[in-house]
């Protein structure tokens, strides 16, 4: 990725015009996921992959094509194909690729977005890669950049952009890459204009305390939701890959020094969300005493009313104001009437995806405005009507 980027830099820089072709979707057992690029320079040469070999001679003349002609091109590749064996892809997989020039002229933006991704701070590139045919009003191409709390350029369409920046934040925040269908003028339910949403972030990060069935269960679903699960105990017996196969890690150490650790580290940060589910206060007291004093996105805590009642107790009097304890989602997760691990999985995930976006966490159904909302300037979410 990073010598993709900055070979790009350089030629954009240069005012060279580059071919541009990118993973968009893929099917079966294609070798690579959306978002690999290969770049074709102006001198001819090739930076980077969208097969691992398997068809690049057919999208390297592509490119060099799409680069003179400045048009560009949505081409599949697949067994299917007529000339699949001829161009090479013979894995049985299926995959889109998309082929642009990239100038500074077409592009004036890159520059800016090519510092966020060396920052590490999250830009997604939204770029509508077909229009239908025939494209009347020049949509393919047109590119919309969105941060989480600003955006540049534009898709064409004012609804449009309102449509794509809210299902792209949620993208972004999940770091996650792929496309968005729309009608024209952005109805979510039309298929007229297909968007690749690039998202250039790291995975947001859910930190689990305590590695009992619940923490089984809630890694499954922050997994699926696009966090990287770390799950976190004191005692090996339970804390293992064995216990919690769908947790990305599986630490053994005392969460409050684990905790500590990471976050010296620079290892979490505002979309961080701790779940505390020892239910032991010699470990859950000294970890929300770390956590609560971090910018951190969510710390919620689980046990009875009794529990919570007895843990507020404890953080007060280790010096916990109440505006650190008004942080603390305790019992955390939403009251769906839960019974199962799964069931309480998905009552703590959804208190999360609220809190997040600044959802309220009633039936929609009882709810009167936008059913999105949008990312204030401080980038809380904030409702609008």
């Amino acid at each position: 990725m990073r010598d993709v980027l900055d070979e790009l830099d350089r030629w954009w820089r240069a005012g060279e015009p580059v071919g541009v072709a990118t993973v968009v979707a893929t099917w079966h057992s294609a070798p690579r996921q959306a978002g690999a690029t290969m770049l074709v320079g102006p001198d001819g040469a090739a930076v980077g992959s969208v097969s691992g070999g398997c068809v690049e001679g057919a999208v390297y003349d592509l490119a060099r094509q799409v680069t003179t002609s400045g048009e560009p091109a949505l081409q599949r590749y697949g067994v299917s194909d007529d000339d699949a064996f001829a161009v090479g892809l013979t894995c049985g997989g299926v995959l889109d690729v998309y082929v642009e020039r990239i100038d500074p002229a077409g592009f004036g933006e890159f520059a800016e977005v090519a510092a966020s991704i060396r920052a590490g701070a999250p830009v997604a590139v939204v770029t509508c890669v077909s229009a239908g045919e025939p494209d009347p009003a020049g949509r393919t191409g047109r590119r919309l950049i969105v941060w989480p709390d600003r955006t540049a350029g534009s898709l064409g369409a004012a609804r449009l952009d309102a449509a794509a920046v809210d299902d792209t934040r949620g993208l972004l925040a999940a770091g996650r890459t792929g496309t968005l269908r729309y009608g024209y003028d952005g109805q979510r339910r039309g298929d007229d204009l297909l968007l690749f949403v690039a998202t250039y972030a790291a995975p947001p990060r859910m930190i689990v305390f305590g590695a009992i069935d619940f923490a089984a269960a809630l890694a499954r679903v922050g997994s699926f939701l696009g966090y990287r699960v770390t799950v976190c105990d004191a005692r090996p017996v339970f804390a293992t890959p064995r216990r919690l196969p769908d947790a990305h890690e599986v630490v053994v150490d005392w969460p409050h020094r684990y905790l500590r650790a990471e976050a010296e580290a620079g290892r979490v940060d505002g979309r961080t969300v701790v779940c505390v589910l020892t239910h032991d206060p010699k470990f859950d007291v000294p970890v929300l005493e770390v956590a609560l004093r971090l910018p951190l996105g969510y710390v919620g805590a689980m046990g009875s009313r009794r529990t919570t009642e007895d843990r507020f107790t404890r953080l007060r009097s280790a010096g916990l104001t109440d505006e650190e304890l008004s942080r603390l989602a305790a019992p955390l997760g939403l009251d769906l009437g839960a019974r199962t691990p799964e069931e309480t999985a998905v009552s703590i995930a959804a208190e999360i995806v609220a809190g997040r976006w600044g959802g309220s966490g009633v039936p929609l159904s009882t709810a009167a405005g936008r059913i999105h909302h949008e990312v204030a300037e401080s980038g809380e979410a904030a409702a609008t009507g």
